[in-house]
């Protein structure tokens, strides 16, 4: 198993590959250019072509372990204390699961961070464990004081050396929001230390929200930890304000020469600690009100590992997709990867964004539907054999939920992502196979070298790092299936590239719809607060909406101001389950102005059929509204009739359940909208409004009417886009 970083290079470029061999056995590697990576027999199959890269013949295996937990080390003099014979742990905290554990909410070890003390929740107790020699069990010691899951509380650890004392006080907080319930009542603990007390000084590392064990977070806290501070002989040895440096991924102590906070696993913040009074919404404007960092024992940013394998991209690589594919005697892994096009090389005239953040926001979705089934099906066909309800380690998506319940609201790419390769399954689909983003965005790639079209690959990262200028040289840009989360610098470049002239195809649904973070400090990071509204796997808490990695508010394009429709001219409307059909003309697809579109199109109906569901409208489907945003030229020139009795309209789409949000419109309701136009000033727009449409370009071989309209499309506004070149005699 593995990944790379960064996802794409130009040639003359590196990437970095990170590898974990089980068993410490040694690999092989090489490159494939991939085409295809459906499985499905009745479609192409998968279409890996083997390129010639400067690899060696083989590479020494090393198994990788992962880390997962949030936390914050603190690490500093031991001479700070001096020689105190009393020392005290203090903070506020709100565990948001106290069953199982145990879960370290502080830990005290000494210079080989292996004795030490921690306070830990072990079945909604309070505990202390006594950290003893690397390799030993540490020894629990039972406080009979009851940790109160979802409520502020006060904690206090003192350990007191020379009476062999171990004091633990549980007190009251009194927090600044109506509703919350009266404050715990005070509790105590004391303790004989006796057992503890090999462990107890000079302490050097302080780790919140985990064990630091052999450099790691071990035995993770659930729960939000606020005001901590370690006192020595009763003066302040270490104090930190959480709301200090954000955006930061490490929070200085609140006094000259108090050590820093180091962040690990990336604990969540901009969240209402103990003082939020729920009359500040924006953390900037309130920053002690959202002093608190929110810890999970199964949060993952970055696995660490070593790099396995150095990739120079060679020059003259054709851009497009591949993907490092790396071999031993018990399994295979290929590791999906983007050649961009060279600064100074030839070009490309057609641009395919391959969307990243969005797989990256949907890597690794558990989504409970493995076994049986899919499971099957994954078997006969020799699909991609892993997936995230089996396969866990490697932590789950923005789609899934941290083990207390709360939304997983980061996501990495510095892990290895199932759900990212080669003929992944996501559903046990009937009437074709079942696949999703990157595996569903190849019925594209692959189509478009059926077809013969040159194109280039730039990645959502490219666009975000370069804006407008990475797009400026294509006369064309394709979209996948789902490109469904952006940054403002993205959305703004798209919208810039098709009114500055360029050509826009979107072709998949439910796009442009989730605003995200993604600093330039952790590339690697996106960060996505689901405020407000939407189709919501969960819900962002009240107050909880600006991202922490930005201080953007979040939530919805739509809520933000720019609606999908302002960048691919449709917008989210339907949602069904995973099924499709056909399309039907509309009166105004015989205007001469779109006319071209369907030139070779027999027929009233066209879609009825394809690898997604099996028809070309399905899943998810988007609508022309130009109120929201649709380009005045922009004509419906298909819509989806018969959808299922799953298929039902958006919650943003209405006001009551008699009420729409829009203006009444036409061919509203469970359809798909297929739009196309042509500005006046040039560049254009042609929108499929479905997320199963790109499974239907290679039926029957590519010969069939969705591929001749994507492919009549396509060429005609390379035709008009070229004589606008020629015309203004310039670059686009």
């Amino acid at each position: 198993m593995g990944y790379v970083t960064p996802l794409s290079a130009q040639p003359g470029q590196t990437l970095s590959f990170r590898i974990s061999s089980a068993g410490n056995r040694p690999f092989t590697a090489r490159v494939l250019r991939i085409h295809c990576a459906d499985p499905n027999p009745d479609g192409p199959g998968m279409q890996l072509e083997p390129v010639d890269f400067a690899l060696q013949a083989g590479y020494a295996g090393r198994e990788q372990a992962v880390h997962p937990g949030a936390c914050a080390l603190a690490v500093f003099n031991p001479a700070a204390q001096n020689n105190a014979e009393h020392i005290e742990l203090r903070m506020l905290t709100r565990p948001t699961l106290v069953q199982g554990g145990p879960q370290v909410l502080a830990s005290l070890q000494d210079a080989s961070a292996a004795r030490g003390v921690a306070l830990a929740v072990d079945d909604g107790e309070w505990v202390i464990l006594a950290l003893q020699e690397k390799g030993a069990a540490p020894v629990a010691l039972r406080t009979g004081l009851r940790a109160t899951q979802d409520r502020w509380q006060s904690v206090s650890l003192s350990l007191a050396l020379a009476e062999q004392r171990l004091t633990l006080r549980v007190g009251p907080v009194f927090t600044g929001t109506p509703g919350a319930g009266p404050a715990l009542p005070a509790q105590e603990a004391v303790l004989d230390a006796d057992a503890a007390r090999s462990g107890w000084q000079p302490f050097t590392h302080l780790c919140l929200g985990a064990v630091w064990q052999e450099g790691h977070p071990s035995q993770g806290y659930n729960g939000l930890i606020e005001a901590p501070a370690l006192y020595a002989g009763g003066q302040a040895l270490a104090q930190w304000n959480l709301a200090d440096a954000m955006q930061e991924s490490s929070v200085p102590g609140e006094q000259s020469g108090m050590p820093a906070l180091t962040l690990v696993n990336t604990p969540v913040r901009a969240v209402r600690s103990s003082r939020w009074s729920g009359l500040n919404l924006n953390w900037k404007e309130a920053p002690d009100e959202y002093a608190a960092m929110y810890f999970h024992a199964d949060a993952l940013t970055d696995c660490g590992w070593a790099e396995s394998v150095s990739l120079r991209i060679p020059p003259g690589t054709q851009s497009g997709v591949y993907g490092l594919e790396v071999v031993h005697p018990e399994g295979s892994d290929t590791i999906p990867f983007y050649v961009t096009p060279a600064p100074d090389g030839p070009r490309a005239r057609v641009l395919f964004l391959a969307p990243t953040l969005t797989y990256q926001a949907y890597a690794n979705h558990a989504r409970g539907n493995y076994a049986g089934q899919l499971a099957e099906r994954i078997a006969q066909w020799g699909a991609y054999p892993h997936n995230p309800d089996v396969v866990t380690q490697f932590g789950a998506s923005t789609y899934n939920r941290h083990k207390d319940m709360a939304g997983i609201s980061l996501s990495s790419r510095l892990r290895p992502i199932l759900t990212m390769r080669p003929g992944y399954l996501t559903f046990p689909d009937p009437n074709g196979s079942g696949l999703r983003h990157f595996p569903a965005d190849s019925h594209l790639t692959h189509w478009l070298r059926e077809k013969g079209f040159d194109y280039d690959v730039i990645t959502d990262e490219d666009l975000d790092d370069q804006g407008l200028d990475v797009l400026r040289p294509y006369d064309v840009v394709l979209t996948g299936s789902h490109p469904e989360y952006h940054t403002r610098r993205m959305i703004e470049a798209l919208v810039a590239y098709r009114e500055g002239g360029g050509y826009l195809m979107y072709l998949g649904a439910n796009g442009f719809y989730w605003k995200i973070a993604r600093p330039a400090a952790a590339p690697h990071l996106l960060e996505i607060r689901r405020a407000e509204g939407g189709i919501r796997a969960w819900a962002s808490e009240p107050g909880e909406y600006y991202h922490q990695l930005d201080g953007g508010y979040g939530g919805m394009w739509r809520r933000n101001g720019i609606a999908p429709q302002c960048v691919g001219g449709v917008g989210f409307a339907v949602q069904g389950g995973f099924e499709g059909v056909g399309y039907r003309r509309t009166p105004e697809s015989y205007d001469p102005d779109v006319a071209w579109l369907f030139q070779g199109v027999e027929g009233e109906t066209y879609g009825d059929f394809g690898l997604s569901g099996g028809g070309a409208a399905g899943f998810e489907l988007d609508q022309v509204v130009p109120e929201l945003g649709s380009p005045a030229y922009l004509k419906i020139v298909g819509i989806s009739d018969g959808h299922g009795p799953s298929f039902r309209i958006a919650p943003e789409e209405i006001l009551t359940w008699t009420i729409a949000a829009s203006i009444p419109r036409k061919y509203e309701g469970v359809h798909a909208h297929m739009a196309v136009g042509v500005a006046e000033q040039g560049g254009g727009l042609f929108a499929v409004g479905s997320i199963t449409f790109l499974g239907s370009l290679l039926h029957n071989g590519c010969n069939n009417n969705v591929s001749h309209i994507v492919e009549n499309c396509l060429r005609h506004f390379l035709s008009i886009s070229l004589a606008k070149r020629g015309a203004d005699s310039a670059p686009l």
